[in-house]
């Protein structure tokens, strides 16, 4: 038998990028879900600040599962299916797939252990809270 080993963020890290997330949400004044994921896709740490939309939830959480899925941040999704017909139109059957800005793998030797999702503005304000967290943690 054969094993592989898997990193995966630590809660206390998950806390930090939310945190820092939140604040930088507080900074722009758009109220804001913000979801950490481990290495599997699996939910490690959720905000949903007051008065952020209850849309916002799933889509913070699809944001990161999606980066963490593929190792891509969902920004450049587009970019990748818009000129090839059969992914573009076969993306729409993808449960959770998110194809615009604002989830981000997190990265740590090469490896992804994580990803962070952030709705709740417009996605390019999303992106500028998820790069600020992960910038600074």
């Amino acid at each position: 038998m054969k094993s592989i080993v898997k990193h995966s963020i630590s809660a206390a890290a998950a806390g930090r990028i939310v945190a820092a997330a939140e604040k930088k949400a507080q900074e722009i004044g758009v109220p804001m879900a913000i979801a950490v994921t481990d290495e599997g896709g699996t939910l490690k740490a959720f905000l949903r600040m007051d008065g952020a939309a209850l849309l916002a939830v799933d889509v913070a959480k699809d944001k990161a599962y999606t980066a963490t899925a593929f190792g891509m941040a969902t920004d450049q999704w587009f970019d990748f299916i818009k000129d090839d017909a059969p992914l573009l139109h076969g993306v729409t059957k993808v449960p959770r797939l998110i194809v615009f800005g604002g989830g981000y793998p997190i990265i740590e030797d090469g490896a992804v252990i994580g990803a962070i999702g952030v709705s709740g503005g417009h996605y390019s304000q999303d992106m500028e809270v998820a790069r600020t967290a992960l910038e600074n943690c």
